[in-house]
């Protein structure tokens, strides 16, 4: 799983660093990864390969979430030079500039302030974030303070805090962010599919269960509308066990998805067959862009540490 790849631009400050990998890494740990034997697979391949048993050479199927110009630009020459298909989960609400990328605003907000003055509830912070370190942890503490709330208080939040700072999210969305026209170049290329990464990027299990359907549903079909491909995965926003859970699952399956995949971590086992719409990802962290790295996640012993030594995670 990636989201950004572009050249690093050194800054101190860099809270989100961790979704964005350099051209440079992702083609180094592509090579790595067919050194190893790995053969490089649509996520159709990958769903097949499952649902056979899982026998033969290990496979790799890369994914990217939101749909950012970078992939384009830069990821796609690398795909290209390695003969990698990869599947990019789309927001229409990005690609049509209806909704921001709140990590960014909160990122840009925190950045710009000198301190961050602000209210949750009965709670009160006051953060200094003067130096990039004081920036960084202001983040940390807010990120995951902000997380836990409902959704639409976690936006409206941070919605205040940037506008105060002067940040205008959707000029930050166009400028991240790919429109219909460009998601139409990058899907014409033959190595790239398509997938739903829902309507405005909502974490579902937030939300009812209506709310939560029609993003789903609607996204692929604005998808299907825009680029004339039949929408066949998904990927559920933020992808967490508190964002995607059992009733997200079983309504991705009852919508007819092939798959659905979130970002709880591991491989891929023949135990998934009976579930292919709660698969995990092996995701590729900026902070550890490193081929040794990089091939102890290949080997999954991470993931058999981290889900104790269970094959499947779909609680």
């Amino acid at each position: 799983m990636l989201h950004h790849v572009r050249p690093w631009m050194e800054r101190a400050y860099a809270p989100n660093r961790l979704l964005e990998v350099t051209p440079a890494f992702l083609d180094q740990a592509l090579a790595h990864a067919a050194e190893l034997g790995f053969r490089f697979v649509t996520l159709d391949e990958a769903v097949d390969r499952v649902e056979r048993g899982g026998e033969g050479a290990p496979v790799l199927a890369i994914t990217f979430d939101d749909g950012y110009r970078d992939n384009l630009e830069y990821a796609l020459p690398v795909l290209r030079r390695h003969g990698a298909p990869a599947t990019v989960f789309v927001t229409p609400g990005f690609a049509e500039r209806q909704v921001g990328l709140w990590w960014c605003d909160l990122e840009g907000a925190i950045g710009r302030a000198d301190r961050v003055r602000l209210s949750i509830g009965e709670e009160r912070f006051d953060l200094p974030a003067g130096a990039a370190v004081e920036k960084s942890a202001a983040f940390e503490t807010l990120y995951w303070r902000l997380r836990g709330l409902p959704e639409g208080e976690m936006l409206a939040v941070i919605g205040r805090l940037a506008a105060e700072q002067g940040i205008d999210s959707l000029a930050t969305t166009e400028r991240l962010c790919l429109d219909w026209d460009g998601l139409r170049r990058l899907a014409a290329d033959p190595l790239i599919a398509v997938g739903a990464h829902t309507m405005t990027h909502p974490m579902l299990a937030k939300h009812d269960a209506a709310v939560a359907r029609a993003e789903i549903a609607e996204s692929r079909a604005a998808i299907e509308r825009e680029l004339g491909q039949a929408v066949r995965h998904l990927a559920y926003p933020v992808g967490d066990p508190t964002s995607a859970g059992p009733r997200e699952f079983a309504m991705a399956r009852e919508l007819g998805f092939r798959s659905a995949v979130t970002t709880r971590p591991g491989m891929l086992f023949p135990e998934h067959a009976g579930a292919l719409t709660a698969l995990p990802r092996l995701s590729v962290n900026g902070l550890f862009q490193n081929v040794g790295q990089f091939e102890a996640l290949l080997s999954g012993v991470p993931f058999w540490l981290w889900n104790r030594g269970r094959r499947l995670n779909v609680a």
